[in-house]
C-alpha cells in the first residue's frame, strides 16, 4: 500500500465516531497514536489542546474544525419512515483526526486525516460505505461560513436561510454502490450543549470532550436501496464533538443512546465500560424548549435484555433503561439486530424503537465488544 491514499470508498466498512483513530490505518499511517487504549483514544494527548470546563461556544465558528485538538466529528443519525410506515435509519458522518500536533502543513504532508461514513438501515438490510482523504488538498474539509462539510461527493451543507443557532436548514447527501440518499433537515429550536454546558466528562481522571447536539431536526427526502427510490420523512439528531483524549486507557467501550421522547423531549445517555467491570452512566435530559441538564448518576441503569450473535460475537441488542428521577422505564428493540460494522475496530450502530413509560424512536451505538 502506498504511504498516502488519495481517496477510496469502501462498501460495508465503517468506523465508529469515537474509534476514528482506526481510519488512519486505512491511509497506511502508523505510530503510537494507535497503540494505546480503545482505538488509541485513551493515550496521552501531549502537544494537543486540552478540554477544560467553562468554554464559551461561539457559532458559527464552532461548527467548523478545531485542528489544535486531536479528533472531532460531525455526525447525523435519522429515524425515517416511508408512506407505508416502514422504518429506516440513515447515518452521515465526517471525522477529522490529527496524526500529530502542530500548525497546518500544506499539501500531502498535512497531518489531518478525514473519513466519511454513510449508511442506510432497514428491517431487512444494513448498507454502509466509507471514504478516506488526506487533509490539505481540498478533498475533505469543513467550513463554518457558509457552512459546508464534505468528503468528495458526500456533503452536508447549509441552505439558503441557514441559521447558525439551529444548524438549519441543511442538505445531507451520500452515495455508495448499493444505496444513496438526499435529505433536507429543518429545525425550529436552537442546538443544545451536552454534559455540563458543553463540557462532557468521560472519566473521573480528566478525560472529556466538548459536545453539543441538534436533536430537533425534522427530515424529508429520498433514500435509494438497490436502485429503488423511497420517499421518507422523520426525525434526525446531529452530534458535534471534539477532544484530544476522550477516553481513559482502561475504558473498553460504550453503549450510547439518542432518544426522541414524546412531547419533543430528548434523551442522550451512554455507559462507559472499564476493564475492571465498573461503568460510568452519563447523559443529558433535553426539554422541548432546548433546555439541557445533566442526569444525576444515582439510581439510573441500562441493562441488556436480549443478545444477538453477530460475526462470532454476542452483543446486547435490546435494553431496559430506567431513570427514576424522570419517571422513565423503557425497553428498546432494534429495527435490525444485524446492524454490525465489521471493521478494524468493530461496532454496532442502528435505529431502535422503545416502549414502556415512554414510547418513541432513537439510535444505539455499541463499541468494544
Amino acid at each position: 500500500m502506498r504511504r498516502f491514499i488519495r481517496h477510496r470508498v469502501i462498501a460495508n466498512r465503517a468506523v465508529t465516531r469515537r474509534a476514528f483513530a482506526g481510519g488512519a490505518l486505512a491511509l497506511g499511517l502508523s505510530g503510537t497514536s494507535l497503540a494505546q487504549g480503545f482505538a488509541g483514544l485513551g493515550e496521552s494527548a501531549d502537544g494537543f489542546a486540552a478540554v477544560t470546563p467553562g468554554k464559551r461556544f461561539i457559532f458559527p465558528a464552532d461548527h467548523g474544525p478545531h485542528p489544535e485538538f486531536r479528533i472531532e466529528w460531525w455526525y447525523v443519525t435519522a429515524n425515517l419512515s416511508d408512506t407505508s410506515g416502514a422504518g429506516y435509519g440513515v447515518q452521515w458522518t465526517l471525522f477529522r483526526q490529527a496524526m500529530k500536533p502542530g500548525g497546518p502543513i500544506e499539501g500531502w504532508a498535512n497531518q489531518q486525516v478525514w473519513m466519511g461514513h454513510a449508511a442506510v438501515t432497514s428491517a431487512a438490510t444494513h448498507r454502509f460505505g466509507e471514504s478516506f482523504a488526506r487533509g490539505g488538498i481540498g478533498q475533505a474539509n469543513v467550513e463554518a461560513t457558509p457552512f459546508q462539510a464534505w468528503i468528495d461527493a458526500w456533503q452536508m451543507r447549509g441552505l439558503d436561510g441557514f441559521d447558525a443557532q439551529t444548524v438549519a436548514p441543511l442538505e445531507v447527501k451520500a452515495a455508495a454502490n448499493d444505496f444513496s440518499y438526499a435529505l433536507r433537515l429543518q429545525a425550529d429550536r436552537p442546538l443544545v450543549l451536552q454534559g455540563d454546558h458543553g463540557y462532557s466528562r468521560k472519566s473521573d481522571r480528566g478525560q472529556a470532550s466538548y459536545y453539543y447536539s441538534q436533536p430537533f431536526f425534522t427530515v424529508s427526502g429520498t433514500i435509494t436501496i438497490d436502485g429503488k427510490p423511497i420517499d421518507v420523512t422523520g426525525q434526525a439528531w446531529m452530534d458535534r464533538e471534539w477532544s484530544s483524549q476522550p477516553l481513559a486507557s482502561d475504558q473498553t467501550g460504550w453503549d450510547w443512546f439518542s432518544l426522541h421522547l414524546p412531547g419533543n423531549e430528548k434523551l442522550m445517555l451512554y455507559r462507559l465500560r472499564q476493564k475492571d467491570g465498573r461503568e460510568n452512566l452519563l447523559g443529558n435530559w433535553i426539554t422541548s424548549d432546548s433546555r439541557s441538564a445533566e442526569i444525576a448518576a444515582a439510581g439510573n441503569s441500562i441493562t441488556p435484555t436480549v443478545t444477538t450473535e453477530i460475526g462470532g460475537r454476542t452483543l446486547p441488542t435490546s435494553w431496559r433503561v430506567t431513570l427514576p428521577a424522570h419517571g422513565l422505564a423503557i425497553d428498546t428493540t432494534p429495527l435490525n439486530p444485524k446492524s454490525w460494522m465489521g471493521t478494524s475496530f468493530p461496532y454496532w450502530e442502528g435505529p431502535i424503537r422503545f416502549a414502556g413509560s415512554h414510547a418513541g424512536l432513537g439510535y444505539l451505538e455499541m463499541t468494544g465488544y
